[in-house]
């Protein structure tokens, strides 16, 4: 077998159960919710669920909120875990075994799925939660339902919380392991032309981690965009975000009501890609596909 062929065939099983279960709901869900194979015995081709969209202002809404929500964990949980990465990479200069339990720490909630996160930010955070009751105890609050409303607020405040719990470390493990791999005679180099260590993470570190955290930090936009659980879970009824309201809305015991909810899904999904891409370019222009040392 041709080496360039290798790969084709290795990967083909586990691609065709992809894109068959993948693309054939894909294309199922768009031919429904174009008229065509409707549960209701209607076959007429029309978009008038697609232009209804644009008049939906409970969906103009939460897309508003997904979007806002999905940008602020996301740059609160870059922001955080390169932070974090940070400071592990120069303290395994000091010692490894100084490092070692943070590191450990670190990766404890990778281990944790979003809902069981989700269901300890509302044990903790909601008015009858834990925080609560131990600010009615101290004498910080007049009694437990006074403490602020942090679960099922209008800012997603408890939304926030349980994907900036659960991405900064995700992102800050693919920072560290990005600043380990990176040589020590970058570092060298830079020590000899008398950089500093913020000029040596400015223009060494950060430029040879920049591409990796660009896509890491995607996957978590993307992820966070199209969420259910969480919001479910910690969210208001309305607004809603999108993979809530999508949801609810395919649930309906009406049936008229399931191509609409399909085209809400796809445009979701269609917006998440251009989100994506405009993300990807702006990236492309901040990061470069070069990084420059000095």
């Amino acid at each position: 077998m041709r080496p360039a062929l290798r790969p084709i065939v290795t990967l083909a099983p586990l691609a065709i159960v992809l894109l068959g279960l993948f693309g054939g709901g894909l294309l199922l869900g768009l031919l429904q919710s174009v008229g065509l194979f409707a549960l209701t015995g209607s076959d007429a081709f029309t978009l008038s669920h697609y232009r209804a969209l644009l008049n939906d202002r409970e969906f103009l809404v939460s897309l508003a909120l997904s979007v806002w929500v999905a940008s602020l964990a996301t740059a609160v949980s870059l922001l955080l875990g390169v932070t974090m990465a940070t400071a592990l990479h120069y303290g395994s200069f000091v010692g490894a075994s100084r490092t070692r339990w943070q590191r450990t720490l670190l990766q404890v909630p990778l281990a944790m799925p979003h809902l069981s996160l989700a269901l300890v930010v509302l044990h903790l955070l909601s008015p009858s939660g834990m925080l609560s009751r131990v600010a009615y105890a101290l004498g910080l609050a007049p009694e437990p339902s006074a403490f602020p409303v942090l679960v099922q607020d209008a800012a997603s405040v408890g939304i926030l919380l349980a994907y900036v719990w659960k991405e900064a470390p995700f992102l800050a493990v693919v920072a560290l392991t990005m600043l380990t791999r990176v040589s020590r005679d970058f570092d060298d180099a830079a020590r000899t032309l008398g950089a500093t260590r913020w000029q040596m993470w400015r223009r060494v570190h950060l430029p040879l981690v920049a591409p990796g955290l660009v896509s890491a930090s995607l996957a978590v936009f993307a992820y966070v965009f199209g969420a259910y659980e969480v919001p479910l879970l910690l969210g208001r009824t309305y607004p809603a975000m999108l993979g809530v309201l999508a949801e609810r809305r395919f649930s309906s015991v009406d049936l008229i009501d399931r191509p609409a909810a399909l085209a809400l899904a796809l445009a979701m999904s269609l917006i998440a890609a251009m989100l994506v891409w405009v993300y990807l370019r702006l990236a492309r222009q901040l990061v470069g596909e070069r990084p420059v040392l000095f």
